[in-house]
C-alpha cells in the first residue's frame, strides 16, 4: 500500500487540509492521494521535534551511532519497495533509483561514525592552571526542505548529519515527490518521538517552517529564486541556513584526450543526460578544443542517438520522462529560443514518441550564441550545447562566465591543464575524467549564487553544529591583572 500518511511525534497521521494528488510522469495516471498538513499539524510537528531535542540532543553519540546505522538497515531492508515508489512518482528509471536508496543508507552509516567520532578539540590555553575547550553542540530543530530529483538522497545529506549531530528535525519533500519520503517513517521508529518528523507540501508549508522562531537551522536545495527569499526570511530572525540552489555547470574536453574521445563523448553523455538532465550538476554546457571538436560532436551524437527512452520502469530504459508538464515547458522553451536565436539541433529535442507522459529525447546543441539562457541560465533537463573553443584560456573564461558555481567536469590527461583547473575554475568540486561522482567523506556544495554551505563530509556534519568556547581554570586565586590597576607595572589582560 502506498503511503500517504505524514509522521508527527513518531505517530503516521493523515493530513487535515487539502488533498494532494501526486502524479506518474510516465503515465499522467494519479499514484496516490496525500492529505496536506493544517496549520496545527505543522505546529504540533514543530513543538515534538523542539520537545525531542532535549532527549535526542543528550543522547550519547555511540547510542546515535547505533540508531543511524539502524536506519540505514531498515532502508536497505526497503529497498524494492522504496526504488519502485520513487520510480512512479518520480520518473527516474529504476536501477537509477535503485542507487539512489544504496546511498541514502551508505549516508546515514557514514553519519553514524562520523557523530561519534568528532565533538569538538581542545586547544592550547594561555596558561598553564588552564584548560580550553571547542566543543561543537547541535542547534535545536534543523528544517530540511528537499526536492524531487532526488528525494531520498538529498533528505539523508541533511537529516543524517543533522540527526548525528542531535537536532531534531521537520523534513518537508517536494509536492512532486511526497509518497517515498513519507514510506520512510517506518526507518525511524526507533527513534524518540518528534526526532523525525515529515509533513507533505509545497511553498506554503515550506514557509510556514521557515519563518517560525522554532527552527534553528534551515537545510534547503533548490532553485535560487525561493533560496533567496529562504535567505532573506532567515536574516530577519537570524537563523542559520544551508543552500544548494544548482547550477549550470561547464564540462570542458581538452585535444590532449583525442585517442580516446569516444570515452569522453560517452562521461559527457552521462554527465549531461542522467536523471534526465534533471542533476543540480548536470554538465549543461560543453567546451570542446577545436582540434578534437568535431570527432567529440559526432561520437556524442551517435551515443546519445543509441539511449533507450521509455517507460522508467522498464529495466532497459536509459531515459525516463521529466518530473512534471512544467519541467517539460521550461526545457522545450529554453532550447526553442536558442534555436530561435540561431543554434541548431542535431539530435534529440523531442517527445520521442510518446503519447503521454513528460518525455523528451535528449537533444545535442551547436551553434548556440553566448548570450542565450542555454548557456547561461539552469536548464534542468537532457540538452546539451556544445561550443567549440581556442584555448584552455577561453575555456576556463567561459566556465566562470556565469552566476552559477556548483560543479566543473574536465577531460584532460595533461598535468598541467589539471592544475590550472583546479585553481582557476570557481566552482565546489571538479571533476577530472570521472563524471558526477560522489563521495560522502568529500564536501559538495557551491560558490557564488550556487549556494552557501556544505553537505557531506565532516563540513556537513558542522553545518548542523553550534560551536562554543569552553575556558576552565583550575584555580580559585585572585590574577595579578585585575583591578586596581594601581601598581608600579599594570598587567591588564583580557579583550
Amino acid at each position: 500500500m502506498t503511503e500517504t500518511r505524514l509522521l508527527i511525534r513518531g505517530e503516521q497521521v493523515a493530513g487535515d487540509g487539502e488533498p494532494l494528488e501526486v502524479e506518474n510522469p510516465a503515465t499522467e495516471e494519479t499514484v496516490a492521494s496525500v492529505g496536506l498538513p493544517s496549520g496545527e499539524q505543522v505546529d504540533a510537528a514543530l513543538a515534538a521535534a523542539r520537545e525531542a531535542t532535549r532527549i535526542w540532543g543528550r543522547t550519547p553519540a555511540i547510542e546515535r551511532a547505533e540508531a543511524l546505522h539502524e536506519v540505514a538497515a531498515q532502508l536497505r531492508a526497503r529497498a524494492d519497495e522504496l526504488t519502485e515508489l520513487m520510480t512512479r512518482e518520480g520518473g527516474k528509471p529504476l536501477v537509477e533509483n535503485r542507487d539512489e536508496v544504496s546511498w541514502t543508507a551508505a549516508a546515514f552509516d557514514y553519519y553514524a561514525e562520523m557523530g561519534r567520532n568528532f565533538a569538538g578539540r581542545v586547544i592550547p590555553s594561555i596558561e598553564a592552571t588552564q584548560l580550553s575547550l571547542v566543543l561543537k553542540e547541535p542547534m535545536g530543530v534543523v528544517a530540511c526542505i528537499v526536492p524531487w530529483n532526488y528525494p531520498l538522497l538529498l533528505l539523508a545529506w541533511k537529516l543524517a548529519p543533522a540527526l548525528a549531530a542531535g537536532n531534531a528535525v521537520v523534513a518537508k519533500p517536494s509536492e512532486l515527490t511526497p509518497l517515498s519520503t513519507l514510506a520512510l517513517a517506518p526507518c525511524f521508529e526507533h527513534l524518540p518521538p518528534g526526532a523525525v518528523n515529515i509533513v507533505a507540501g509545497a511553498g506554503e508549508v515550506g514557509e510556514a517552517l521557515v519563518k517560525d522562531e522554532r527552527v534553528d537551522c534551515i537545510a534547503f536545495t533548490g532553485s535560487v529564486v525561493v533560496g533567496k527569499a529562504i535567505a532573506r526570511r532567515a536574516a530577519d530572525r537570524v537563523a542559520r541556513i544551508n543552500l544548494e540552489l544548482g547550477g549550470k555547470d561547464p564540462f570542458i574536453v581538452c585535444a590532449d584526450v583525442a585517442e580516446r574521445i569516444d570515452v569522453a563523448a560517452k562521461g559527457g553523455a552521462w554527465a549531461a543526460f542522467l536523471n534526465a538532465g534533471q542533476v543540480c550538476t548536470s554538465a549543461e554546457r560543453f567546451y570542446v578544443m577545436e582540434p578534437v571538436y568535431d570527432d567529440f560532436v559526432s561520437a556524442f551524437v551517435d551515443y546519445t542517438e543509441s539511449l533507450v527512452v521509455g517507460d522508467p520502469l522498464d529495466p532497459g530504459t536509459d531515459i525516463g520522462p521529466l518530473a512534471s508538464a512544467l519541467q517539460r515547458e521550461k526545457v522545450s522553451a529554453q532550447l526553442e529560443a536558442a534555436v530561435a536565436a540561431g543554434a541548431q539541433v542535431v539530435a534529440g529535442g523531442n517527445g520521442s514518441g510518446h503519447e503521454r507522459g513528460y518525455f523528451f529525447a535528449p537533444a545535442v546543441v551547436t551553434g548556440a550564441p553566448a548570450e542565450t539562457d542555454l548557456l547561461r541560465e539552469e536548464t534542468f533537463g537532457p540538452v546539451a550545447p556544445i561550443v567549440p573553443v581556442k584555448s584552455l584560456d577561453e575555456a576556463i573564461e567561459l566556465a566562470n562566465g556565469t552566476r552559477f558555481g556548483l560543479g566543473c567536469n574536465v577531460y584532460t590527461k595533461d598535468l598541467d591543464s589539471i592544475f590550472r583547473c583546479m585553481r582557476e575554475i570557481k566552482a565546489g568540486t571538479v571533476w577530472f575524467n570521472d563524471p558526477l561522482t560522489d563521495n560522502d567523506a568529500g564536501p559538495f556544495g557551491g560558490m557564488k549564487q550556487s549556494g552557501v554551505g556544505r553537505e557531506l563530509g565532516q563540513e556537513g556534519l558542522e553545518a548542523f553544529q553550534e560551536t562554543k568556547h569552553v575556558h576552565i581554570e583550575t584555580e580559585i586565586a585572585p590574577k595579578e591583572w585585575w583591578y586596581p590597576y594601581g601598581g608600579d607595572e599594570p598587567q591588564a589582560r583580557g579583550a
